[in-house]
């Protein structure tokens, strides 16, 4: 387990396979830094197997070029109305930064849309824009262009930060 006083490199993720959100950020003892974040886009194709080849060459190309040690991932949630079928792709999506992260020897935690809204926005049915301002707040990231997606996985990231911190603590204790 990584310690509190220890380094660790997350990559974030936001699974779709039309936008695929994601960052990197690096944790020094206390001291957090976003080095990255963005969207990868699964392109206009129809074909879902073409989006997903898309997502698995762009997210390949981001761990390659920033070695993160961990993949903190969003688990898919897809509201009652868009059905099945969209779950269903969002779940390939996910499977395709999970292989990238065992290919890559990463640790890997899932964590619940909930979950991360009420460790970073403090309310678990937050909207976007709330989760959206925590991270710039919290990273201090100021009014940069993000989107939505993009602000998600970074939320997601530090969802896993707060909740390694946290149960270190009580591990100590």
């Amino acid at each position: 387990m990584i310690g509190l006083g220890n380094k660790m490199r997350i990559l974030g993720v936001d699974p779709g396979t039309k936008i695929l959100g994601y960052c990197v950020i690096d944790q020094n003892n206390e001291a957090l830094q976003c080095l990255t974040w963005g969207v990868v886009k699964g392109g206009p194709s129809k074909e879902v197997a073409n989006r997903l080849g898309i997502l698995y060459s762009g997210l390949h190309d981001i761990i390659e070029e920033w070695k993160p040690d961990v993949l903190a991932i969003e688990e898919p949630f897809v509201a009652p109305t868009r059905g099945a079928k969209s779950a269903v792709t969002v779940g390939q999506a996910q499977s395709i930064a999970l292989l990238l992260a065992v290919q890559n020897e990463m640790s890997i935690y899932r964590y619940a849309p909930t979950n991360v809204k009420s460790t970073v926005a403090n309310y678990g049915a937050g909207s976007k824009l709330q989760v959206q301002h925590s991270v710039r707040v919290l990273l201090g990231l100021g009014e940069e262009e993000m989107s939505e997606d993009a602000s998600d996985a970074i939320a997601i990231a530090l969802c896993h930060i707060y909740q390694t911190r946290y149960r270190q603590l009580v591990e100590r204790n």
